[in-house]
């Protein structure tokens, strides 16, 4: 990632800066038991000196495609592959100041393997039931923008069959 400082003209012919962070997309992984449970994360943030409870993600590698990112982040992460993907949707979610893409993507078929964090990655991985997970949605448990709108995806695949 880096900041970019672009001079451009405004639709009234004047010119003005504007500043926006090159981001190279990312990934998130919507992973599903077959029991209906959620495999999900709690991991520290940095920048709000707190833990999270997220979905699994990940920022995508140059020339790699989103579901190969999704895979290798869903097994890096957690430790565990799954056997069914499927592409859910995808959203840019600063648009004010980033170029940054968010794919989403269901994951099923989860079977445990081999968990392959960064060296600076820590994390402590959850099986939660989708009440539950949607409770603490509701409640704010759970608070991080993707892995919310994750969820909100999920229950809406899950009432209308999606």
């Amino acid at each position: 990632m880096h900041v970019k400082r672009d001079r451009v003209r405004l639709p009234n012919g004047a010119e003005s800066t504007r500043e926006y962070i090159v981001h190279p997309g990312a990934v998130v992984v919507i992973p599903v038991f077959g029991n209906g449970d959620l495999l999900l994360e709690r991991q520290h943030r940095y920048p709000l000196h707190r833990d999270f409870i997220e979905l699994p993600a990940g920022k995508i590698d140059p020339g790699e495609d989103d579901l190969t990112c999704a895979k290798r982040e869903l097994e890096e992460e957690t430790g565990y592959t799954a056997g069914e993907w499927r592409e859910v949707t995808t959203i840019y979610p600063c648009i004010g100041y980033s170029d940054e893409r968010l794919a989403f993507y269901l994951a099923r078929g989860l079977e445990p393997g081999n968990h392959g964090r960064d060296h600076d990655e820590f994390l402590e991985i959850l099986r939660v039931p989708f009440g539950e997970a949607m409770d603490w949605v509701r409640n704010g448990k759970i608070c991080e923008t993707k892995t919310v709108i994750g969820l909100f995806w999920l229950e809406k695949m899950l009432q209308q069959g999606w």
